[in-house]
């Protein structure tokens, strides 16, 4: 007897500058929120099994990574999670919807800790920019890193734009912690955590952006 295939949960992309067919995608009458850097899905694949009625979208660049968590969304029957794998920064520029996400989660994205790096962090005012555009009016993103420093310069950002309200992080009990998170804390390292939501205000059309060849998804890019 033949086995039938495995359905995977990554989302194909056929182009990189049209927006993805979201309502496709996802049913347009359940809330959608999205993880940044989701990685192997410890956080993301919890938040799924114990909110069927929410839709997930996990962002991971490295392909092995991504077929980790396909393979465990799978086997945990996860269907209202889905992943992309392309870079986060483009994604939320071009490729996802205005005002249609209810949550982004960015934690522990990349610090880049030397100076001469610091152009590459996610929040740059280019991406809060889309993150506003992106988000639902009321919607809130939740951030946490073990960077201390980078954690002030987001925070400040974010607190600085009048798009923006801080309101009170969320808590995550020990298996919704995400891999890093889960070794830092049993290290006894610290965790800057703050959440923002987005407030009504003017929208700002994104100017044009390109993405270096890079950044963009292949076999040859894990």
């Amino acid at each position: 007897m033949s086995v039938p295939p495995r359905l995977s949960h990554v989302i194909p992309v056929t182009s990189l500058t049209e927006p993805l067919p979201i309502d496709t995608l996802f049913d347009p009458a359940r809330p959608l929120e999205v993880e940044i850097g989701c990685g192997k899905g410890r956080f993301l694949t919890a938040r799924a099994a114990q909110n069927p009625d929410v839709q997930y979208l996990g962002i991971e660049r490295m392909l092995s990574r991504v077929t980790r968590l396909d393979k465990k969304a799978t086997r945990l029957k996860l269907d209202n999670l889905r992943i992309l794998r392309l870079e986060a920064f483009y994604t939320f520029y071009y490729l996802l919807p205005a005002h249609r996400i209810r949550t982004v989660y960015v934690f522990f994205p990349d610090p880049w800790p030397k100076r001469h790096h610091h152009n590459r962090r996610l929040f740059s005012p280019l991406f809060i920019d889309a993150l506003w555009t992106r988000l639902e009016i009321g919607g809130t993103v939740q951030i946490a890193t073990d960077h201390l420093d980078y954690f002030s310069t987001i925070r400040a950002r974010l607190t600085a734009d009048s798009r923006f309200c801080e309101i009170s992080a969320m808590e995550r009990a020990p298996h919704e912690q995400t891999e890093f998170e889960y070794i830092f804390r049993n290290q006894g390292l610290p965790i800057g955590q703050c959440a923002f939501q987005s407030l009504p205000a003017p929208e700002r059309p994104l100017p044009p952006l390109t993405i270096p060849p890079e950044m963009e998804p292949n076999e040859k890019n894990p």
